[in-house]
């Protein structure tokens, strides 16, 4: 049965999402044709505000509890961040670990492509310049390389999360793995499905080579009460009563410099996964007796609570003031209507912002490069 709380979850996260493309993000577009560099500084930490709105939703509306165990994060440093993927809602929990251990605003996210035409939640993901897949290699590769190179190329310091495990762990994808793992003579996992590690090895080494990558973060997630598996579970108030992370930061100088050595690596990482999830499940249900970071957090938690209530406040007002604005003022209707055809006119005809967003650099870097060498051949 629909539950008040997961219509109030769901519901205040896409009017949020929603005007505040059109509304906050909207008029930051132009800014894309004329400085990149600066539209992609400015649009980082406005998305990253609302980044804080589901955070503030779940702990204190729907009584989750976070519990981050391990190594923990040194705040701003730029890494790839590789997590089993329990549910299909994981990467949208990591937001309550990453906003009491780094910046919000560094996090980019590899997730598929159908969600890039969502009105609203996919809009957002485009101008927050997510990296969009197919999950077919072929077709990814080529896109994956154009992203990263376009961070590196900017300096753009990034929290990658990616999944090697290509989606959520379910009776059925763990049946696929098990198949896969009996053909190739390998463990039959439980609690994780066996990784797929080209892609991961891509985008570290195009990272290492780009000079943009300081560590990588194993995190791995577990609910050891109740698991919302999809997002009819929270429509139906099945929010997870606690989330435990345990995170383990690996040193760039720590990785293996070879592309088999570090395939070879993501398999022990995912090895140890499910020991450690074994041994969760099977025990006393969290990870560490001591049960706390052996980092400390970059914020305190009265901090984190100040932003989750000035998070509440804000876009609640904010939606409010919106639906008002669009009744008294037709010049605000008609904005509106403009600014979501060109989100939906955009997507289909061009792809994405992000795209375009990498054409106006490269178009800036050829011009660029030609005011150099007309100065040099003077």
């Amino acid at each position: 049965m629909v539950s008040w709380k997961g219509v109030y979850f769901v519901f205040a996260l896409f009017m949020g999402s929603f005007f505040g493309s059109i509304f906050m993000l909207g008029p930051l577009l132009p800014l894309m044709f004329v400085s990149p560099g600066w539209y992609r500084w400015i649009t980082d930490r406005v998305v990253a505000t609302w980044l804080t709105l589901p955070v503030a939703l779940l702990e204190m509306v729907c009584g989750a509890k976070v519990v981050i165990t391990g190594d923990g994060f040194i705040p701003g440093e730029r890494s790839v961040i590789i997590m089993n993927h329990r549910t299909r809602l994981d990467w949208m929990f990591l937001w309550n670990c990453l906003l009491r251990y780094s910046y919000l605003r560094l996090e980019k996210i590899c997730l598929k492509s159908s969600l890039k035409a969502l009105p609203g939640f996919g809009w957002a993901m485009q101008v927050a310049a997510f990296i969009f897949i197919h999950r077919k290699w072929e077709e990814d590769k080529h896109h994956f390389k154009a992203m990263l190179d376009y961070f590196c190329d900017i300096k753009e310091p990034l929290q990658l999360l990616i999944f090697p495990e290509g989606t959520d762990l379910t009776e059925n994808t763990k049946a696929r793995s098990n198949e896969f793992a009996e053909k190739n003579g390998l463990q039959r996992y439980d609690y994780v499905l066996h990784p797929r590690t080209t892609g991961f090895t891509f985008v570290v080494e195009r990272l290492i080579e780009g000079h943009n990558l300081d560590a990588i973060h194993d995190i791995t997630v577990a609910y050891p009460q109740n698991v919302p598996q999809t997002e009819g579970h929270i429509l139906n108030g099945n929010f997870p009563k606690e989330i435990h992370f345990h995170v383990q930061r690996y040193p760039l100088e720590a990785l293996p410099t070879s592309r088999e050595e570090l395939q070879l690596w993501c398999q022990q990482r995912w090895q140890e996964k499910e020991e450690r999830l074994r041994a969760f499940y099977q025990g006393h249900k969290y990870f560490d007796v001591t049960r706390r970071s052996k980092i400390p957090p970059c914020k305190s938690e009265l901090r984190v609570l100040v932003v989750k209530c000035l998070s509440l406040f804000y876009w609640t007002s904010f939606t409010l003031a919106m639906c008002l604005l669009l009744y008294m003022y037709s010049l605000a209707r008609w904005y509106f209507l403009v600014v979501v055809l060109i989100f939906v006119l955009q997507e289909r005809l061009l792809g994405g912002l992000e795209l375009i967003e990498m054409a106006c650099h490269q178009f800036y870097s050829r011009k660029l490069q030609q005011n150099l060498y007309a100065h040099k051949g003077k």
